[in-house]
């Protein structure tokens, strides 16, 4: 038995490997950059203590991004709870075409965000398709991109629309493991369609809620590839999540050890999150 236990210990060696190599290196190699003046290029550098975490305590740009990824990684996952359940409650009905729909609604999860970002980036041009049906209306075409005010729910509603079909997936699965007995019980008794969703197919969905904000909410938060093609997080830097900041700061302004520290800045900001999220997952399930 001891033997069966030390081979199967072997087979955890090369995810352990490729989990040091890529992961926990990279990490604490980014850490020792943060107390640098590195651009990211030189081979010449000096330490200069804490004086990049100091900067990032008031550098505007960095609120900014805060408060943008904040929106991103709550606003998509709400969103997508909302849209993701509506398709999962649609597509567990028996109705042809049915696994066509569902292929259909999951294709834009398989569409590379940067290819989206160039889309949508057409499409809200001035002269874009968008602009188009504006005109149609009868209205004025609008400067999708000029204002944050406007951007950011736009970037919002679309990561939305290309990953909402990963919650419907996640809700799917739900939805086929709960059992008709439960329904027909219930329908004995005379509850409704409101009545049979509220105490049944919610409460029973609760661990499918849990795997579904937990994934959306982390894509979110880690947001960079539609924001980079679709504004480059313009205008100005109005738009920009923390992940694409660390990128502009490190090519854009060669500044490697401050963009080691927002690094460590989204490595943390997830990590609290995330936490949060599981403590307070974990006394509602304790509730349940």
């Amino acid at each position: 038995m001891n033997k069966i236990y030390k081979r199967a210990n072997i087979l955890y060696v090369p995810a352990i490997l490729l989990l040091l190599v890529f992961v926990i290196y990279p990490f604490f190699d980014g850490l020792r950059i943060a107390f640098t003046n590195w651009n990211g290029y030189s081979q010449s550098y000096r330490y200069i203590g804490f004086e990049n975490f100091r900067r990032i305590l008031t550098d505007v740009n960095i609120r900014v991004s805060i408060l943008n990824t904040l929106a991103y990684g709550f606003g998509s996952t709400i969103l997508q709870q909302i849209l993701g359940l509506g398709a999962a409650l649609l597509l567990n009905e028996a109705f042809r075409g049915r696994g066509a729909a569902r292929t259909i609604l999951y294709l834009p999860v398989m569409i590379s965000a940067v290819i989206m970002g160039y889309m949508w980036q057409y499409m809200t041009q001035y002269g874009g398709a968008l602009n188009d049906i504006v005109k149609l209306l009868g209205k004025e075409p609008v400067l999708w991109l000029s204002s944050a005010r406007i951007t950011i729910p736009l970037i919002i509603i679309i990561n939305s629309m290309q990953y909402f079909g990963i919650s419907m997936v996640i809700y799917l699965a739900g939805l086929q493991s709960i059992s008709d007995m439960y329904y027909e019980a219930a329908k004995i008794e005379g509850a409704g369609t409101i009545n049979l969703f509220l105490n049944i197919t919610l409460p029973l969905l609760y661990p499918a809620f849990v795997t579904s904000i937990t994934i959306n909410l982390i894509g979110g938060l880690k947001l960079f590839d539609l924001i980079r093609a679709l504004t480059g997080g313009g205008p100005g830097y109005a738009t920009h999540s923390v992940a694409t900041l660390i990128n502009v700061t490190y090519f854009g302004t060669q500044n490697a050890g401050y963009a080691a520290v927002i690094g460590i800045l989204l490595f943390v900001l997830i990590l609290v999150i995330t936490i949060c999220l599981q403590i307070l997952f974990s006394k509602k399930e304790v509730d349940h």
